[in-house]
């Protein structure tokens, strides 16, 4: 696995422009120690060949203005209240209001003040901090905006912190502040003389608030930021001290579960032997909550037990009776027409179907609740913790004020805990025991009840003349993508649940993110989403998996249609040099059009979001003797064997993070495309846990992977998370198409047949108790 650098791309619209080495305003805040805080103010950040006969597109909002720029602006308002401390010890820490499930965002932002401050990394520490109200929209993690909201306000407070450190330095040492300079964690004068910042904490506080005015450090003096960092908590994970929501010790919480109905968002009746099993060993209460009835035990193993006793009379479930064929029905009566009529020049169309998909991370939904008479305080790896704190106070009917929650790091999310429905379950089952809990999620009830990527419809035609597109129209069909936390605030929150309001939010998203790069003439794109029944969430991204994979397919459609090479296609019609720089590099990397056995193919895809650009080089072997190897218990079909991948997000804070970043995303790519979906049954998930739920595996991953960063000019970052997954969808699904002669109509390409070796297991019918079967060992 390699890990390279490029030549910068060209200059041109789309980077983002530099920040230069203008004076940024900050503030002293009053305080025993030295404490700095940013204040943004608003910026515009906008971010040879064969000759085509394009015709020019029109522009689309992402290209001036995306996502990105509309969660910055939402946040500056109280970038002032993101605050960096010198502590008396000579450590600097910093409460990051955001939430750190595995992304790196910890290990980045201690880049980023280390970089400021003249530091090691490791004498910055970096926490999650509670939710504050206050922040109002600045505590959201999504949309792979923390670093590009946070960046320049971070570097702002430290870049003040240094500052004064340094002025207070030099009077310690009776030299001029400019004779000064910083260095891990000291003040160097000259003739060898320091001073280390531990004794200019106190010193350099302000006894009042004061505006100052502050200039950055010039990139080409980075000494941290760039560089490949460890994530600083590597060890603890791979040594098992990590310490995730459920190892917290929180007194008297005992281990909590919830009985679920069979049917998805099913509810509970009567039940019958609720005394008997209160009377099981361990079982300290059983109470009926609005999601099912919870049992808080000793243990985790003595709570499912008694989970799996529960003879439960359930009430149907929102979507009883459905299965794929009847929603899909429901998406498909949904579609909304193209403005362009068939037959108007040459008319290509397609049409594809993505089934639902599983967002359950590694690790299941959890909370930790105690909530009292006068007050509640809550635990977990909350994404929206603002969102979740006046949610939780209604539940539990109390002021806002008297609600505490705790952002805990989390095992995986992607999307998933943007919704905090453990955190509701946790307050509700406390409340009704008057008892803290310990609230986790088993795998099957994130598997059967949990938030899923919804099923939607791609459709896509393009009119062509000659050598010319001159029209290309996409329409994503979806079960509806709940966003009900809003944009990290109640006040948005609430408005999503008003009639048509969480579908005005999801259609300014994807007018926010989704835009065609290739110069196709008139070019629209439009979403309309249907069936408000499921729990749907994004996924690594709400809609570019499967617009993209539409969209990158369709453009190798139109190639062959023209008689051109899908590579020198796109270079000729993709709008910036940023994207054909990306091609480029996999396309010579990867050496695209080199001979190949029968039944294996190479296939290509590209990806603009978030102020970056990607581009994926896939290799795919589905001879007979791959497809139908003997894998134990596994999935067994066309086997991606190698992967190139280019990437530029902007400027790079943690090479090696981004790199990880993108490795994930390759890997959904692969289940998306190839492997990965829920199949509805009479109302209810079949799959119940990664048994039966084919994720990928280790022998459905390419034993040759190349991650290509691509170096750039720009002086801001942009976001990565998505990033790996959208570019490489479209690339698997082409390069399938080219090694068996076959367009796939819809993913994952084995839905259809989910269990395709010998002999087929079992699907176990759902039980009374939903966790029977489940391996009990934790």
């Amino acid at each position: 696995m390699a890990h390279h650098r490029l030549a910068s791309p060209p200059k041109e619209t789309g980077l983002h422009r530099s920040v230069g080495r203008r004076k940024f305003l900050g503030y002293l805040i009053a305080a025993p120690t030295l404490v700095v805080a940013a204040e943004l103010a608003r910026e515009q950040v906008f971010g040879a060949s064969e000759a085509f006969a394009t015709i020019p597109s029109p522009p689309q909002t992402p290209e001036a203005y995306d996502l990105l720029d509309a969660l910055r602006d939402a946040a500056r308002p109280t970038a002032n209240l993101i605050r960096v401390e010198v502590n008396k010890d000579g450590t600097v820490s910093f409460a990051l209001p955001r939430s750190d499930n595995g992304q790196g965002i910890i290990t980045s932002t201690q880049m980023i003040i280390a970089e400021e401050m003249d530091l090691d990394v490791d004498q910055v520490q970096v926490t999650l901090a509670d939710a504050r109200p206050e922040l109002l929209f600045n505590q959201i993690t999504g949309g792979s905006s923390t670093t590009f909201t946070t960046y320049t306000p971070i570097r702002v407070a430290a870049a003040l912190a240094k500052g004064r450190l340094l002025e207070a330095g030099a009077q310690l040492l009776a030299q001029d502040v400019r004779t000064v300079t910083a260095r891990k964690g000291l003040v160097l004068g000259s003739g060898g003389r320091s001073v280390p910042f531990s004794a200019l904490a106190e010193k350099a506080a302000s006894s009042t608030t004061q505006q100052v005015e502050v200039v950055l450090k010039a990139r080409e003096s980075f000494t941290v930021i760039g560089k490949a960092q460890n994530k600083t908590d590597a060890r603890d994970i791979v040594t098992g001290r990590k310490v995730f929501a459920t190892d917290l010790q929180i007194p008297d919480a005992l281990p909590t579960v919830i009985c679920r109905a069979p049917d998805l968002n099913g509810t509970p009746g009567d039940v019958d032997n609720i005394d008997d099993v209160r009377s099981m060993p361990g079982v300290t209460d059983v109470e009926p909550v609005s999601t099912g009835v919870a049992v808080r035990a000793r243990t985790f193993g003595q709570a499912i037990d008694a989970v799996n006793a529960l003879k439960v009379s359930w009430k149907r479930g929102t979507v009883a009776g459905e299965n794929d064929d009847s929603v899909l029905k429901r998406v498909k009566a949904a579609e909304l027409p193209m403005a362009v009529p068939a037959g108007v020049g040459r008319t290509i169309d397609r049409s594809f179907t993505f089934y639902f998909a599983s967002s359950s991370s590694l690790e299941t939904n959890c909370c930790i609740a105690d909530v009292r008479k006068d007050r509640a305080e809550l635990w977990g790896p909350m994404k929206n913790p603002i969102a979740a704190q006046g949610d939780v106070a209604k539940i539990c009917g109390l002021p806002v004020g008297a609600v505490t929650m705790h952002v805990t790091q989390g095992g995986g999310s992607f999307g998933r805990k943007l919704f905090y429905d453990a955190a509701l379950e946790a307050a509700e089952c406390s409340k009704a025991f008057g008892k803290p809990v310990k609230l986790m999620w088993t795998r099957a009830d994130d598997s059967r009840q949990g938030r899923v990527h919804p099923m939607s419809t791609g459709r896509v035609r393009a009119q062509i003349n000659g050598d010319s597109v001159v029209s290309y129209e996409q329409r994503h069909t979806s079960v509806a993508t709940q966003i009900n936390p809003g944009l990290g605030e109640p006040v948005s929150a609430a408005a999503v649940k008003a009639p048509l309001g969480n579908l005005t939010l999801s259609e300014s998203i994807f007018e926010l993110t989704q835009v065609t790069p290739y110069e196709f003439g008139v070019s629209t794109r439009f979403l309309n989403e249907v069936d408000m029944r499921f729990n749907t969430t994004s996924m690594r991204n709400i809609y570019s998996p499967n617009v993209a994979t539409a969209r990158e397919v369709m453009v190798d459609q139109i190639a062959d249609a023209m008689g051109k090479d899908p590579y020198e296609f796109r270079r000729g019609f993709l709008k910036t040099d940023r994207l054909r720089a990306a091609l480029d590099a996999v396309a010579k990397k990867g050496r695209w059009g080199r001979s190949m056995p029968k039944g294996t193919a190479q296939g290509l895809g590209i990806h603009t979001e978030y102020k970056g650009v990607t581009a994926a080089l896939v290799e795919i072997d589905c001879r007979p003797d791959t497809v139908n190897r003997p894998i134990r218990e596994g999935v067994t079909g066309p086997r991606v064997t190698k992967v190139t991948f280019a990437v530029d997000v902007g400027l790079v804070i943690n090479p090696k993070g981004l790199e990880a970043q993108m490795m994930g995303g390759i890997n959904d790519a692969l289940a998306l495309i190839l492997t990965s979906s829920l199949h509805l049954d009479d109302g209810h998930f079949v799959e119940a846990s990664w048994d039966n739920y084919f994720y990928t595996r280790q022998w459905n991953t390419p034993p040759d992977l190349d991650i290509i960063i691509l170096d750039s000019e720009a002086d801001e970052p942009g976001g990565a998370g998505e990033f790996g997954l959208a570019a490489t969808c479209g690339a698997i699904a082409n390069a399938y198409a080219r090694a068996t002669g076959t367009v796939p109509e819809y993913f994952p390409i084995n839905h259809k047949d989910p269990f395709p070796f010998e002999p087929k297991p079992t699907v176990p019918p759902i039980p009374e108790s939903p966790t029977d079967g489940l391996d009990h060992t934790y």
